[in-house]
């Protein structure tokens, strides 16, 4: 026999019947019936729940808009289950102003906007206000609820992110209805603003309008549950859809130096230090650092084919310590200009012969030949000037005179003045006597002159090359 039952749960049995006798009898199977939750293909990875695999699947930052049906046919049952189903998703996100932004349009025959979204950045105050959300009753205007969707939670005043921020705009329409108004060309008008339609059926709804205002590829943003009991289940589902892979952690980026994640779940390549980007993306090539005019030298810079250089300098400069900077090289000092009598410095690392006082530079630049100042007219001899071998000259005086102290005049002789002056028969013979020892003397003078130039000339060139 069986037992009897205990008395609290007699005093609630007929109460228990009652709620049977209420809930009202299994809908009939949707367009898609079969199994609970129908969706063709999922975008993201398959694995865990969500396919939030550990490291490797994490949110990424969108602007989501929820508009959500509370029209007289979703009952407040199936309205808390709705409710739930957002706070799920909710879940599965990276909350906050700087990561996923959220915001619920709430609509029937009327639509409101329940709260922006700049209202709230921490999950908990957000499920809070969505858990208070409450609905509208009659109508399904999904037409006006797009439209009001764009035109007041869409908005950088209402906290959407500006095209620049790369942050993808999406609205996820939950209704299990037909719309009452035109709704495709709303749509429409929607996805070619940048927003991105997901449209989730329940029970009743039709599919050609589901289809209608989502984005394509349809089978990546059509879902239908045939009812409210488990739409709960899509949240894993729009889990994997937001998911943003890590696909630098997956090793499947193909970057041949540097992988970089995006926040929008993409990523992109980047080469070391010294080397360059191709047009593939991927690969890397030698940066020539000696091109990009960054590399410090003075003089010359030379690429070395390792994403390296060195400095060099131009000729007649030498490298400073610092392996940047050049000092002219004195060739002088280094004695091998090859100049026959003086080597100048010009300061730029080159230099130039010159040649002492009475000689003139020849035609190779480095040797000298003596200069006949006598020829030139700027000796000052009074009577002869002659040219000595140094390239230097010395002044004598015409037969009868003597050079004076200067070396450059001439005074008449006083013993040929008193001879030629006296009546002495034998003047001339003296005469004669007196102009042959003149001629002998200046003959042995002359002598002796070139011997002492020509010693002053040896020491002169000594003390020079010492």
């Amino acid at each position: 026999m069986p037992r009897p039952l205990p008395p609290s749960l007699q005093l609630l049995w007929p109460l228990l019947l009652l709620l049977l006798l209420l809930l009202p009898p299994p809908a009939a199977p949707g367009p898609l019936a079969g199994p609970a939750v129908a969706r063709v293909r999922t975008r993201g990875p398959v694995g865990s729940p969500g396919g939030r695999g550990a490291g490797v699947c994490k949110s990424r930052p969108l602007d989501l808009v929820f508009i959500i049906d509370s029209s007289r046919s979703v009952r407040p049952l199936e309205f808390t289950k709705v409710k739930t189903f957002v706070s799920r998703i909710i879940d599965t996100l990276d909350i906050g102003a700087a990561a996923t932004r959220v915001a619920v349009v709430n609509y029937a025959s009327t639509v409101k906007t329940e709260f922006q979204l700049q209202t709230y950045s921490d999950k908990r105050a957000l499920k809070k206000a969505v858990a208070r959300i409450t609905p509208l009753s009659t109508g399904t205007m999904s037409g006006l609820a797009i439209q009001t969707a764009m035109d007041e939670a869409f908005t950088v005043e209402a906290g959407a992110r500006g095209p620049t921020s790369n942050i993808p705009k999406v609205a996820i329409i939950v209704t299990d209805g037909r719309p009452q108004d035109q709704v495709s060309e709303v749509a429409a008008r929607a996805r070619a603003s940048g927003i991105e339609l997901y449209a989730v059926g329940v029970d009743r709804a039709d599919m050609e309008s589901l289809k209608t205002m989502a984005s394509k590829p349809l089978d990546e943003h059509v879902f239908y549950v045939e009812t409210y009991g488990v739409i709960e289940k899509l949240s894993s589902r729009f889990q994997e859809t937001f998911c943003a892979q890590d696909k630098c952690a997956s090793g499947t980026h193909g970057c041949q130096h540097i992988c970089v994640n995006d926040r929008s779940g993409s990523y992109h390549c980047e080469c070391f230090e010294g080397y360059t980007l191709n047009a593939d993306k991927k690969t890397c090539s030698v940066r020539d650092k000696c091109a990009l005019g960054t590399h410090g030298c003075q003089h010359v810079c030379v690429s070395d084919g390792a994403a390296s250089y060195h400095c060099d300098c131009f000729p007649g400069y030498n490298l400073n310590e610092d392996k940047r900077t050049c000092t002219a090289i004195d060739k002088c000092a280094r004695d091998t200009h090859g100049c026959e009598q003086v080597c100048v410095n010009d300061g730029s690392g080159s230099y130039h012969c010159e040649c002492y006082e009475g000689y003139t530079l020849n035609e190779d630049r480095k040797t000298c030949s003596a200069q006949d100042k006598c020829a030139s007219g700027t000796h000052g001899c009074q009577h002869i000037c002659v040219n000595d071998r140094s390239g230097s000259y010395h002044c004598e005086c015409f037969e009868g005179y003597t050079l004076n102290a200067d070396k450059k005049t001439c005074s008449a002789v006083e013993e040929a003045r008193r001879l030629l002056s006296t009546e002495d028969a034998c003047g001339c013979e003296a005469t004669l006597a007196f102009q042959e020892k003149v001629s002998s003397y200046l003959q042995r003078l002359n002598t002796k002159l070139d011997d002492v130039l020509e010693k002053l000339q040896v020491h002169e060139y000594r003390q020079v090359h010492r």
